[in-house]
């Protein structure tokens, strides 16, 4: 049996396409992870894997002393990261990106072990580009993507299958909605996008009269329960949260973009803007040019009740949608991990 360690971290959207890929090579392949102590150990060993430890600093896009000590903690991270790939001796190791990831494919070129790394934005992010010429491929979710690397791979966005097996009136039993109105799916993310929740309990009274809603509000909290409003921190279960939605509403991270896409959905973004490198309006902004999303920017958020009231009734998107070609692309990365000479099976 092979053997691939699994990098990457820093947030959740570096992790799941990670794990929608190790659950489908566990009954094949020996699996571990390498990572932070951040969201990643959290969701990987509830998962189930193996996991080493390794503190890798990040750059903070901001002025502070913060940034002075990397130097000297991604000296440390590397070594470390050195004496655990020695002692485990993978095949192969597979970065979804992130800071999290560069001391693993470091230390896999250093040892000359092969690499693959996954960049999911349209625009590589810094972890990529520093990783790139490290690996023998870097995989992209975007095709225009690929193009910019010699060793560019286009195979889609890996999804949990689960996605694409929710079952509607199940979903809506789950969630003590009845579906007479359209089901308005908000997703604030895992730490919560505070201004997305906050915009909707704003707007909450206006809102339930033309919809009901399923609102997974992240750590940032949320309003009480009340009719045709249902509020969770958290969903494990995001089959049956897609499954029960008519229309969704979230942030424009490149994993969520292409599971609603991918699904049908139709969506309106609210790319994060302020602190982060413009990646999210990247995203959404290659799709609405597609006639596949609405964007709604933050600045705007008053008239959410305006603009998924237009979302809801443009035919055009919908048609758009139904002859979108996306679906998940975690068959292709096993397919091009196992055409990898030491990586297929024994």
């Amino acid at each position: 049996m092979k053997y691939i360690l699994f990098c990457g971290g820093g947030s959740a959207g570096h992790v799941v396409p990670n794990l929608a890929v190790m659950n489908e090579l566990k009954y094949s392949r020996k699996l571990a992870y390498m990572g932070t102590c951040g969201i990643e150990k959290t969701l990987v060993t509830e998962a189930g894997y193996p996991f080493f430890e390794v503190d890798c600093p990040k750059l903070v896009r901001s002025f502070t002393l913060q940034n002075f000590t990397i130097p000297s903690r991604l000296h440390a991270a590397k070594k470390r990261a050195l004496e655990i790939v020695k002692a485990e001796k993978p095949d192969l190791v597979f970065s979804k990106g992130g800071f999290a990831s560069y001391p693993a494919v470091w230390a896999a070129h250093e040892l000359n072990i092969p690499a693959l790394t996954h960049e999911s934005d349209l625009s590589p992010g810094l972890a990529t580009k520093l990783l790139a010429k490290k690996c023998k491929y870097v995989l992209t979710s975007f095709p225009e993507t690929a193009k910019l690397f010699e060793n560019g791979v286009c195979v889609g966005s890996p999804m949990r299958k689960e996605l694409f097996r929710g079952d509607r009136q199940r979903a809506l039993k789950k969630y003590s909605l009845s579906g007479e109105k359209p089901v308005l799916l908000v997703l604030g993310g895992g730490s919560g996008s505070r201004a997305i929740n906050e915009a909707v309990i704003k707007h909450l009274p206006t809102l339930l009269k033309k919809w009901q809603i399923l609102h997974l509000t992240g750590k940032s909290g949320s309003e009480a329960q009340r009719e045709g409003y249902c509020a969770r921190e958290f969903e494990k279960d995001m089959g049956s949260a897609y499954a029960a939605a008519d229309c969704v509403l979230c942030r424009a991270g490149s994993n969520t973009v292409f599971e609603a896409l991918a699904l049908k959905k139709p969506t309106l973004f609210v790319p994060l803007e302020k602190g982060s490198r413009g990646d999210q309006l990247q995203n959404a902004l290659y799709f609405e040019k597609r006639g596949l999303c609405r964007i709604l920017r933050e600045s705007e958020l008053s008239s959410l009740p305006a603009a998924l009231s237009a979302l809801w009734r443009d035919g055009e998107l919908r048609y758009a949608l139904s002859a979108c070609t996306i679906e998940n692309g975690t068959p292709a990365v096993i397919e091009l991990i196992g055409s990898l000479h030491g990586a297929g099976a024994s």
